[in-house]
This record gives C-alpha cells, sequence and structure tokens, in this order.
C-alpha cells in the first residue's frame, strides 16, 4: 500500500462541501482502505474591526483540497468524480503526491502534531541533499534534532564547513 497525499482542485468556494461530500462518497463505497483523510488547509488569521480582535479561519490554498490516500484506479475514480472536483494536481494524467515534508510544513501550519517520522539517521553519517538550494550538496549529519524534524548537517561551500538545517525528506543517506 502506497499512503501519499494527493492535492485536488475544486471550484472555489465549495473546499468543504467538496471534503463533505468526498468523505460521505468514501463510506458508502467502503473506500476508508484506500482514501484516509481529507483536509482542507485553515490558519487562524486576526482582523481588528472597530478596534476589537477577531479571529477568523482563513483558506490557506483557496480551491484546493489535500486527500490521503492509496492511489489506485478505484480510488482516482471516487476522488475525481466527487462532485466539485474539477480535477487532481499534477502533469498530464498522472496525480503528483506531495512530498513528505511539503505535508509536515502543512500539517504543523494548521496546527496538527504531525506523526512523529522514525529517524533513520546517526551523527557523523553522510548524506547527500536531494531537495532545496543546498540539492546534491554532500554533508555529515552533526545534530539530530528530532522534535523539529530537521537534521544539522555540515557542509563544505567555498572551501569551509558551513552548518545547515534541512528536513529529514530533504536528505538521502549515501552508503
Amino acid at each position: 500500500m502506497e499512503k501519499n497525499w494527493y492535492v485536488i482542485h475544486t471550484y472555489s468556494g465549495y473546499e468543504n462541501k467538496v471534503k463533505t461530500n468526498l468523505e460521505k462518497r468514501v463510506e458508502s463505497m467502503n473506500m476508508e482502505d484506500k482514501i484516509f483523510r481529507v483536509l482542507v488547509p485553515m490558519e487562524d488569521e486576526i482582523e481588528i474591526k472597530n478596534g476589537k480582535k477577531k479571529v477568523a479561519k482563513r483558506k490557506v490554498f483557496p480551491g484546493y483540497v489535500l486527500v490521503e490516500m492509496d492511489m489506485t484506479d478505484d480510488s482516482w475514480y471516487v476522488v475525481r468524480n466527487t462532485p466539485g472536483v474539477t480535477g487532481f494536481v499534477g502533469t498530464g494524467a498522472k496525480p503528483i503526491p506531495l512530498l513528505e515534508y511539503e505535508v509536515t510544513s502543512i500539517l504543523r501550519q494548521m496546527g496538527y502534531e504531525e506523526v512523529r517520522t522514525r529517524v533513520d539517521y546517526s551523527v557523523n553519517q553522510s548524506v547527500r541533499v536531494i531537495t532545496g538550494p543546498f540539492k546534491d550538496f554532500i554533508g555529515v549529519i552533526r545534530e539530530i534534532l528530532e522534535d523539529k524534524g530537521k537534521l544539522r548537517v555540515m557542509v563544505s561551500m567555498f572551501g569551509r564547513e558551513t552548518p545547515v538545517e534541512l528536513e529529514f525528506a530533504q536528505v538521502e543517506k549515501i552508503d
């Protein structure tokens, strides 16, 4: 089973309706083992009106809904044919899953305590950076910041060792 987060495009303003419709379809079509969570990313926004503070929920990505699912032909069909869904985000016919660090960032922004990632790294281990501004740099892990989901890695830049903080999903082990 390949459980990933995907982004679906919806009619703007229909995000919560799509979430409700999809959750009902998942239940009625017995797809709980393929489609797990449906989220409309929201954040608190403080508005000041007439000198009074008011906290309002604001959609972080208007027109988009996140779906955690195992992508199969059946699960794709259930999501794609939910009223209000205009399609999956991705190139061509194949939806592209979000990267782990993107999901972690969105969940953290929404205030969810994300599922702890099992750390498979150790101090003094060599790693290659696979995403971000330090892509393709080789470094050595100096510290594991489990609570933040990050590693402190020493990379060589301009002939000097420089500490860089990277998320777990931004590096891969070098054997």
